[in-house]
């Protein structure tokens, strides 16, 4: 079994691996990225919008 310190070690060594991967988006990624979050939070907020609306007509309340 793994001592708290190993896997400490083993999470470091793991988190380090994966920011190695990694690489900043460049402008042209990062602005596609944000337009496609941004619709998202609007559907996602309309729908919720849509549903609150059809329940308060329904109950009244």
């Amino acid at each position: 079994m793994a001592t708290n310190t190993e896997k400490l070690k083993n999470f470091f060594a793991e988190s380090r691996r994966v920011l190695l991967v990694t690489k900043k988006p460049g402008s042209k990624e990062f602005k596609m990225a944000a337009k496609i979050t941004g619709i998202g939070m609007i559907l996602i907020g309309s729908i919720g919008l849509i549903i609150r609306l059809f329940g308060y007509l329904i109950t009244g309340s």
